[in-house]
């Protein structure tokens, strides 16, 4: 059986001990940046950090709201850019049939530039980056080594406030449904997230753009031309979402 995440925004404080404990733990040098007028740093994702906490500010009824979101990749259940690797170099990207987790493997340094940047851009979420120092597409690994040890993924461990949750997928799914209810009496608008393609199954508390442009498969390619991205993203979909 599959393994998931379960990530409750609802109760995200945006510590970014996730973010932190994810690079160190897969021993990331810190990436120089500079203050852009956000609270978020690292801007966005990049071969050198593979979970950055998102911030959102917005006024909604005269009041400031923020919208905390630890964006990761979502090791989905039919990955596009699986797709794409392997009709290129089969066995550059593999899913670890015992927890489901997407891993890009060591073969990825056999694929030219262009070829990770198609690969990278077959992802509905926005997730994979190239190292052009080694030649690697990386991103979010579940902590396979981790998980091989009996343990946790680091993330999970370091979260205080119970934002992020792991298990067998089964479990999770039914977490987010008991969640989901439980936060709907004080945000109606709240939703979980993609659930039935994806393994990590975000609740968010209101429209999924309020938080990132990537939340949700659906936005992502909206308005635009199709794309090989937005072919694989859209063929990949089940016909139906588990949650409402």
């Amino acid at each position: 059986m599959p393994k998931a995440f379960f990530v409750d925004t609802s109760r995200c404080t945006a510590c970014r001990g996730c973010q932190i404990a994810c690079k160190e733990w897969h021993d990331l040098p810190a990436t120089e940046t500079k203050q852009r007028g956000s609270h978020q740093n690292p801007p966005d994702l990049n071969p050198f950090t593979y979970k950055v906490v998102r911030f959102s500010e917005h006024r909604i009824d005269g009041k400031i709201e923020w919208f905390f979101f630890p964006d990761q990749c979502r090791h989905c259940l039919d990955a596009p850019c699986k797709e794409v690797a392997d009709s290129y170099v089969e066995g550059a990207v593999i899913q670890d049939k015992k927890t489901g987790a997407i891993l890009y493997t060591d073969l990825c340094k056999k694929l030219k530039s262009d070829e990770c940047e198609e690969i990278a851009e077959a992802c509905p979420y926005n997730v994979p980056r190239h190292n052009t120092g080694t030649g690697m597409l990386v991103k979010c690994d579940m902590c396979i080594d981790r998980q091989q040890a009996g343990l946790v993924p680091v993330c999970v461990k370091t979260c205080p406030t119970g934002t992020m949750n792991f298990g067998e997928r089964s479990e999770m799914v039914a977490l987010a449904e008991k969640t989901l209810a439980k936060v709907k009496k004080e945000y109606p608008r709240a939703e979980v997230v993609d659930a039935d393609e994806v393994n990590v199954i975000y609740l968010v508390m209101d429209k999924p753009e309020l938080y990132y442009e990537y939340v949700t498969a659906d936005n992502s390619g909206v308005g635009q031309p199709m794309s090989r991205k937005n072919f694989l993203a859209g063929i990949t979909k089940p016909a139906k979402r588990i949650f409402g």
